[in-house]
């Protein structure tokens, strides 16, 4: 089975910062999000002398392994994914958005910028009447070649373990021109992370934790080598799911079952049903009550892999407290 990232919850309002869609049938799109961010592995600049203009004539590698020559620091951006919204907005640039897709929607000055739809159909067109400088996007998005033949640049950027979250951070401060504020925003985000993970770990008196993090309820869960599988780690939580399912993989609902973790962490609007599921009304988490339940704005921060981390990542130790101490 092949998973892409893609960017919303299924069956709610799109909210994560990456995009999941699957073959053969269509992904959920919180799913879809999720591994539509894969990795960004290396940017290339070329050389400069320090008396040049910044950024004049460069040229950057993006995650698709494509050269994208900027002129001068984009100021005209359209963003098709909301975690790539929110870093640009962290990075000072949101006055530099024209256009966002459907789901970007923080902070809320975004929500009255014009939408170009979705992440597996957004609209060329509207995007082409907008004359942006750069379309920054997920690898997995199909537009890049159409917007390549219209003459549109477009930069493709991915994040689906927690290190490459600052990477992105560190590659849109270069394509902006703004490497002094990427520094400090990747600092701040991995002071965020270090500590909450330090005090979680220090306060707990028992055992780690077994974990299910219920990415979508088909159900599609996070692995531990996702971003969102690092941060439980980092808190001290054991993830029920093997390293070798992937990030983001599908299961069965037996495996749940099987795994019968202590805490289960779901979409609030999920919760009060999972004894519906078959077998599910004989999880220790179910029967207890052991549930994580987060509300829509709370999980835009976990499943996003942006700025917000840290938030996120408060969320779930807050959460993990109450039932492993």
């Amino acid at each position: 089975m092949r998973v892409r990232l893609g960017t919303g919850v299924p069956s709610r309002r799109g909210a994560a910062g990456f995009a999941l869609s699957l073959w053969p049938p269509p992904l959920p799109p919180l799913v879809a999000l999720l591994l539509l961010m894969a990795p960004v592995h290396a940017i290339e600049r070329n050389a400069a002398p320090r008396d040049a203009a910044p950024l004049a004539s460069r040229t950057f590698r993006d995650d698709l392994g494509r050269e994208v020559p900027l002129a001068q620091p984009p100021q005209r951006i359209v963003s098709l994914l909301p975690s790539i919204t929110e870093t640009l907005c962290a990075l000072d640039a949101c006055e530099r958005i024209v256009a966002t897709d459907q789901f970007s929607d923080w902070p809320a000055s975004v929500r009255s910028l014009p939408k170009v739809g979705g992440l597996e159909d957004a609209e060329i067109e509207t995007i082409v009447r907008l004359k942006p400088d750069v379309v920054l996007l997920s690898r997995t998005q199909r537009i890049t070649e159409r917007l390549a033949q219209l003459g549109i640049p477009s930069f493709a950027l991915n994040s689906e373990t927690y290190v490459s979250i600052a990477h992105t951070v560190d590659v849109l401060g270069a394509v902006l021109g703004e490497p002094a504020r990427a520094a400090q925003l990747e600092r701040k985000i991995g002071s965020a992370v270090d500590t909450i993970g330090a005090q979680a770990r220090a306060r707990r008196r028992g055992p780690a934790p077994t974990v299910y993090f219920e990415a979508d309820r088909t159900p599609y869960a996070a692995g531990p080598n996702s971003f969102i599988g690092e941060l439980l780690t980092r808190l001290g939580a054991h993830n029920i799911v093997s390293a070798d399912l992937g990030p983001f993989p599908r299961l069965n609902p037996e495996y749940i079952v099987r795994h019968d973790p202590d805490i289960i962490i779901v979409d609030a609007g999920d919760a009060p049903h999972l004894a519906e599921r078959p077998g599910w009304d004989r999880l220790r988490a179910v029967r207890e009550r052991h549930l994580c339940s987060l509300t829509q704005a709370v999980r835009d921060t976990v499943v996003r892999p942006g700025p917000r981390v840290g938030e996120g990542m408060q969320a779930l130790a807050d959460c993990l407290a109450r039932w492993a101490p």
